[in-house]
């Protein structure tokens, strides 16, 4: 890892807190001026399974995780027992002294081979086969043991509030935990306290105990004495910085591109967005967003706003019966005039195959956030995969026009949000925003997000019936784009349906009619391919004029991009092509940008190099090595930069595949 990087693990069972307890680190780490990235994994049940969260911290920019930790902060035996291993030499761990003679077999949330796996390394040690003996491994190592009573800290809160229900109390060790991390580390307390402001805002007795209970655990680090190498130095830039999670990125971004309707049915990861902006369906408005809602919040006077002040915009989020639903339900608000949006992820995008070839056929500009799992069925359902590529591309039966555009990390997702719906309105068709759980549930610093790239473009929408001689809304047009216009308005009439039809609308299986009308919608897809600006269909990072090239698409980004500043520091001149435009394929111009390289390498988090395959079945090129990874855990740059190196050595197997991760 970097020098200036400090990682940062808590763990513990579902339901006990270790997300608040990584989000008031990493927040206080914020309020340092530091850059944070964070990374939560988490089982597929509500309670009781073991999740944890690291938090990367540095003054430098992170772009993702690692596979090591400085600190590991525990408050009961499963954590220490999974992560003490990956703790580094001079790392620590602060554990709770009580758990110390539980015995690995009776943990009953370990999985077979992570027993198995503990009992022979224990073995051959010859240390017993409980918590003590994993920490004596580790400290034989040279990681630092750090006990700390947890329960002797709550019994003395109890004290100060003994009317306090004593399930309340014991939450505290959460915040506990990471105030005893930073006083290890040497960071001021001030921050701490501000990162518990912020998250208890507007809960005064819930912010006043748990600060008291962060300056106990903080001072009775302080009293023992305790020498750790690892210190954690606030920042000194004046840059705004804000702390968001992929669903919030994308809400935001949805919000400010004008989405007015957005539809879902829960499932794991992108449930969270629906929530997110239930929670904040008015909203003040931007001048963007005027633009994008003009006829929408008051079409009877397009000039007038509908809200009293002239500011105030809102959404509707619509929870569904079924992801059927919620397909056809973004589909009728879209043809309303809406900007409109469903989220889901692959089981609830298996049942919306129909709908979204409705509203391919009846050329609807309805957009579709999809949050890759870990698949088959339902897979595994809370974590990480990018196996859902050639299925967003190819949904349904027959043949219509999509776009697919991918985000590989948190500011892309921003402004990608707004911009599928310009793409959408603007080609009039399904755009498929292909996400994942990495992107979803990672947390980042990044700096405030500029309003101004934010443009919005309706495409051919009339607010009025364009003549009194009738209109027809799937009119032969040079383009394929037809002039479009809202359901309701006075003095217009067309049809939809979800068989072959005229231009006005009716079903009609004359085969002319079929040539012309599928020709009209495909040729659109030339059109994106000539109009789209290369930025947004991929980036090139690393050595511009490197002969060693990477493809990858997606969250494994911050990996590559990390892996790469090493590979310059050592003299690898490598450029990296990230794919963002995933359908339409710019096959040409990815084809002149990958056939000069002397070496390729393509980059996954699937079982069969599925972008790799499509783009070598459109360009003829041909990808020397695949690394990819399935195992639902997202690459660390770590574990990137490892098959990179042995790569460039020369010693490498054609298929590389990943395997590290909890």
């Amino acid at each position: 890892m970097k020098r200036s990087d400090f990682a940062w693990v808590v763990g513990g069972p579902q339901g006990s807190g270790v997300d608040s307890a990584a989000n008031l680190f990493a927040k206080a780490a914020a309020f340092g001026r530091l850059h944070v990235f964070g990374k939560r994994e988490y089982y597929s049940n509500i309670m009781g399974e073991h999740s944890y969260f690291q938090v990367r911290v540095s003054e430098n920019p992170v772009y993702s995780h690692g596979d090591m930790m400085h600190l590991l902060a525990s408050f009961e035996a499963e954590t220490a027992i999974r992560h003490s291993w990956d703790v580094l030499p001079d790392g620590g761990i602060l554990y709770d002294p009580k758990v110390v003679d539980t015995n690995i077999e009776r943990v009953p949330a370990l999985e077979p081979e992570v027993r198995t796996h503990l009992f022979k390394r224990l073995n051959a040690m010859s240390l017993p086969l409980t918590v003590e003996g994993v920490l004596k491994a580790a400290e034989a190592d040279g990681v630092c043991l750090f006990p700390f009573p947890y329960d002797d800290l709550v019994e003395e809160l109890k004290r100060e509030y003994p009317d306090t229900d004593a399930k309340v109390l014991k939450r505290m060790v959460n915040t506990m935990s990471v105030a005893a991390s930073l006083r290890l580390v040497a960071f001021p307390f001030e921050f701490l306290e501000k990162s518990i402001q912020d998250v208890f805002k507007g809960k005064t007795k819930a912010m006043k105990m748990n600060i008291q209970a962060a300056q106990m655990a903080y001072d009775f680090v302080s009293e023992q004495g305790w020498d750790f190498s690892c210190h954690l130095t606030p920042g000194t830039t004046d840059e705004k910085r804000i702390y968001v999670n992929g669903n919030q990125a994308v809400s935001l971004g949805k919000i400010l591109g004008g989405c007015t309707f957005q539809s879902y049915y829960p499932i794991t990861p992108a449930s969270d967005e629906s929530v997110f902006l239930e929670e904040h369906e008015n909203f003040p408005l931007t001048g963007v967003q005027e633009e994008a809602l003009k006829w929408v919040r008051n079409p009877g006077n397009p000039g007038k706003s509908a809200s009293p002040n002239g500011r105030m915009g809102s959404l509707l989020v619509l929870q569904t019966e079924d992801e059927i639903a919620a397909i056809a339900a973004a589909t009728g608000a879209a043809l309303a005039g809406a900007r409109a949006a469903t989220a889901t992820s692959g089981p609830g995008f298996c049942l919306m195959a129909e709908g979204l070839g409705w509203a391919g056929n009846s050329e609807v500009p309805v957009v579709v956030t999809l949050y890759q799992r870990g698949g088959p069925s339902t897979g595994l359902p809370t974590r990480h995969e990018q196996g859902d590529l050639l299925f967003a591309i190819f949904a349904g039966h027959g043949e219509f026009p999509r776009i697919v555009l991918s985000s590989g990390d948190l500011e892309e997702a921003f402004y990608d949000s707004a911009l599928v719906f310009n793409l959408a309105e603007k080609y009039q068709m399904p755009v498929i925003h292909l996400l994942d759980k990495a992107l979803a549930n990672s947390n980042q610093t990044l700096p405030y997000y500029d309003l101004s790239r934010v443009r919005i473009e309706r495409g051919a929408l009339l607010n009025e019936a364009p003549s009194a001689n009738g209109y027809q809304r799937f009119q032969f047009t040079e383009s394929g784009i037809s002039p479009r216009i809202r359901l309701g308005t006075p003095g217009c009439i067309f049809y939809n349906t979800g068989d072959e039809h005229t231009p006005e609308g009716h079903i009609s299986e004359d085969p002319e009619n079929r040539d012309r009308m599928m020709e009209k919608r495909m040729k659109k897809l030339d059109l994106v391919l000539k109009e789209i600006p290369s930025k947004d269909k991929f980036h090139i990072l690393g050595d511009p004029d490197g002969d060693i090239v990477i493809l990858s698409w997606g969250t494994p980004k911050g990996a590559i991009r990390e892996a790469l500043e090493v590979l310059r520091e050592e003299g690898h001149r490598v450029k990296f092509v990230q794919s963002r435009l995933l359908w339409p394929l710019p096959a040409q111009e990815l084809k002149e940008v990958l056939e000069p390289a002397r070496l390729r390498i393509a980059i996954e988090q699937n079982y069969s190099g599925q972008f790799a395959g499509l783009v070598s079945q459109h360009t003829g090129l041909r990808f020397d090595h695949l690394i990819v990874k399935y195992n639902g855990r997202p690459m660390s740059f770590n574990e990137v930069l490892d098959a990179l190196r042995h790569i460039l050595s020369g010693k490498s197997s054609k298929k590389v595949v990943l395997r590290r991760g909890h």
